[in-house]
């Protein structure tokens, strides 16, 4: 799905999902009976943030097998790992999912989502068009290299914790507690919520 852009054509935007991808999500239940609650981070520091943020939460709205139950308020947030003001600041925000889709599969949907906006890896802490995280899958606890879960950084980062807790305050982060005792630990600092930006759930 291409969304249309308020700042002409070098915004990103939602491309097509891969075929394969595609065929492998079509391969799951899309009638999400029995779904699993996923949590998932978003971020953007690259073009036009918000709408790439917007863009992100309507395609995995937009994946069979997944609905999109909450969107978070926009936090704005200092890169890590860099030297201050070397990078735009990030928007960050939370979205909780219900669905049908194994880990595997949804990983696979949220690198097909980064890689419509061109997410680029060839620097750790480089700047980013979009990242799509998954910080957590129902209750499961998992040490594989490929996808660690819950995501093994979240309890110690307020851009995850902060929009996490606004949209479900008595929320758990498997193996590590409630939310809001971890998010009480780390604190608020550097980390701006943004009244004035609104991302909307999807229809």
């Amino acid at each position: 799905m291409t969304r249309p852009s308020a700042q002409g054509h070098t915004d990103p935007t939602v491309q097509p999902v891969p075929a394969s991808v595609t065929e492998r999500v079509d391969a799951a239940d899309s009638t999400l009976q029995n779904p699993k609650r996923a949590v998932v981070a978003l971020g953007a520091n690259l073009g036009n943030r918000l709408e790439t943020l917007q863009g992100a939460v309507d395609a995995l709205e937009d994946t069979p097998g997944i609905r999109v139950r909450a969107v978070s308020p926009v936090y704005e947030t200092e890169p890590w790992g860099v030297e201050p003001g070397s990078q735009l600041s990030y928007f960050n925000a939370v979205v909780v999912l219900q669905t049908t889709l194994p880990p595997s599969s949804l990983l696979e949907r949220a690198h097909a989502v980064e890689e419509a906006f061109h997410r680029v890896r060839d620097e750790r802490w480089g700047p980013r068009t979009l990242d799509v995280d998954i910080v957590a899958y129902a209750d499961l606890l998992s040490d594989d290299p490929r996808l660690t879960l819950p995501h093994p950084r979240a309890h110690e980062r307020a851009f995850v914790l902060a929009p996490w807790h606004d949209v479900d305050p008595e929320a758990v982060l498997p193996g590590r507690g409630p939310v809001a005792a971890l998010l009480g630990a780390v604190g608020r600092e550097g980390v701006l919520s943004r009244a004035d930006l609104e991302l909307r759930l999807p229809e």
